[in-house]
């Protein structure tokens, strides 16, 4: 790919971003612009801003990266980020809005009445916010490392500098603007290379996606490995050797590889003769015949039943207790804009998830050895050179550069938003617009250290973590806050620190390695399963054990919620004093 058209592309929409920004900078004058843009944003506005910061990294790159890697059954993961929103209309959205609150933070304290709560609610938005906003920052550090050589962090800090500059000018107000145009740049930049990867492959002889076969080289290939690997053979195999393959140094040798396995040092380069197979890395098992039709991939977990079930959970219930999905509803001008806007969301939401399947699933073909060297989530950047070439090739690869980075800008924006909010109100000694400023780089600064010496994981899979904890932890409290008037300050307390408290524990031992097989892996890789039905447990057992402790004003907060705006049109500013105060 030519880095010239990669840089000029990324320098287009960094600027873009600047300057939309700086409108709502010109237009937010008040604390309420800054942090809900007045509460007047429309539907349709409000529906592309959602939809541009909820379609990140995982979005634009992991999936197809997924599908490259596990074939069609890892399409459970755009369905569940999609039919997420389907769970927050029937049974959130309307209400959030009515509850008039600023933050996450400030519904827990309005509806129980209790700052420990708070609190509490508040260590949770950041956590979930920062987990959330490290694959983001390491996404980008990928796609300008693959344009342009840079190092891996240059693309995480200039995402950082860019998103702190557009959300301490003109806090949500400005990042309005800014992510309902990302949504269309990003939906324009997947879907015009698309239509032309679809053509130069309709009218190449090149074979068809085969996900039940294993993955073959088209012509003879050179594979770099940068990290030390372990393959495994199912049959003898010969390639060209620079570097180092079972502790012996090669020197552009020709090597004649048994089956079994092997282990690859890291910097060694490995070419592949045409027709080969891309080798499996090792303690993954092939991909049988009828696989892909199962519910997850045995390739990735030794219950794949399990897995799908607790992928399932994670996406259907974690998108309600995402700090930056639900802030946005508070932007709404009624419930019944909260509501219209949703709909307008899983439309947009599901026109977009149609492209990145037909990226893995060419990269099946063109870019076989992206699941060997571990940079899967590549293929978008790499196909239209590897399959068009040339000056077309390089405009559409630049397109798809200047998408990828305006995913990584809008969703690091939203969560840096709310973030920065909870800060401000939680922690910082003043409410006002400076110190709003302040916490917005204390929000950007702590993720982006966090991705400069933490290992890179799968996009898809880092944000699937974020999607864990915030179904164990805030949708029970949203669910059971809303619907269920017996709900005490104590039981909120217990099943935050229980459910959500488990699922950190089990993603953060998941990711450090503990344990690595088995069933005790799967239960920890995919929490949900256990993680949220605990939380609600808990929540429910220990109200029960403690009503004497349900809030006082807890049947006007439910009226509140669940009444139309117009009935209670004498307090529509917020739940409680707290909240109209903030």
């Amino acid at each position: 790919m030519n880095q010239a058209y990669a840089v000029a592309a990324v320098t287009v929409v960094v600027l873009a971003t600047v300057l939309i920004g700086a409108l709502g900078l010109r237009i937010s004058r008040t604390t309420s612009d800054f942090y809900v843009a007045s509460r007047t944003v429309k539907p349709g506005l409000n529906a592309a801003a959602i939809s541009g910061e909820y379609l990140s990294a995982a979005s634009f790159l992991g999936i197809a990266g997924l599908v490259l890697l596990q074939g069609p059954e890892m399409l459970w993961y755009p369905v569940g980020y999609t039919a997420g929103y389907l769970v927050l209309l029937v049974l959130v959205a309307a209400p959030l809005r009515r509850s008039g609150a600023y933050t996450l933070s400030d519904f827990a304290e309005a509806r129980l009445e209790s700052p420990q709560v708070r609190r509490l609610a508040s260590l949770f938005v950041v956590g979930i916010g920062w987990l959330y906003l490290l694959p983001q920052l390491q996404g980008a550090g990928l796609t300008l490392e693959i344009l342009t050589g840079a190092p891996d962090w240059v693309g995480g800090l200039v995402v950082a500098l860019v998103v702190t500059g557009a959300v301490a000018a003109g806090g949500m107000r400005s990042i309005t603007f800014v992510q309902a145009f990302q949504y269309w740049l990003k939906l324009t930049a997947l879907l015009v290379p698309a239509l032309f990867l679809v053509v130069a492959w309709l009218g190449d002889d090149a074979p068809r996606a085969r996900f039940a076969e294993p993955a073959t080289f088209r012509e003879h290939t050179s594979v770099r490995v940068d990290d030390t690997v372990r393959i495994d053979l199912d049959r003898p195999l010969r390639v060209t050797v620079t570097g180092t393959v079972d502790d012996r140094r090669h020197d552009r040798e020709p090597v004649a590889l048994d089956a079994g396995v092997h282990r690859i040092g890291a910097g060694t380069e490995l070419g592949f003769p045409a027709h080969a197979r891309v080798p499996q890395k090792a303690g993954s098992e092939r991909t049988g015949a009828s696989s892909w039709s199962q519910p997850l991939a045995s390739s990735r977990e030794e219950h794949p039943l399990y897995a799908t079930y607790g992928l399932i959970l994670a996406t259907f219930l974690g998108t309600m207790g995402l700090p930056h999905v639900a802030v946005r509803f508070y932007t709404s001008p009624n419930g019944t804009a909260a509501r219209r806007t949703t709909l307008v969301v899983l439309g947009l939401v599901g026109a977009f998830y149609l492209l990145p399947p037909v990226y893995g699933a060419l990269g099946r073909i063109y870019a076989p050895e992206l699941s060997l060297t571990g940079e899967a989530d590549a293929a978008v950047l790499v196909l239209p050179d590897r399959m068009i070439g040339g000056v077309g090739g390089d405009l559409l690869g630049a397109l798809l550069a200047g998408g990828a980075f305006a995913a990584f800008l809008s969703t690091a924006s939203g969560l840096t938003m709310s973030v920065a909010g909870v800060l401000t109100q939680d922690v910082l000694p003043s409410r006002g617009v400076r110190h709003f400023r302040l916490a917005t780089v204390i929000a950007m600064a702590v993720p982006l250290g966090l991705s400069i010496v933490t290992v890179d994981v799968p996009v898809a899979d880092a944000v699937g973590l974020a999607f864990a904890v915030s179904a164990s932890s805030f949708c029970p409290l949203l669910v059971l806050g809303i619907w269920w008037r017996g709900l005490t300050p104590p039981g909120a307390v217990a099943g935050l620190v229980v459910g959500g408290g488990a699922a950190l524990t089990a993603v953060m031992a998941t990711r450090a390695g503990l344990p690595a097989d088995g069933w005790s892996h799967s239960l920890l890789a995919w929490p949900a399963v256990w993680s949220v039905p605990l939380g609600f447990l808990t929540m429910v057992l220990v109200s029960l054990a403690t009503r004497d402790r349900i809030p006082a004003g807890t049947a006007a907060t439910l009226a509140r919620l669940h009444l139309p705006e117009d009935l209670m049109a004498n307090d529509s500013t917020g739940v409680s004093g707290g909240a109209r105060q903030r």
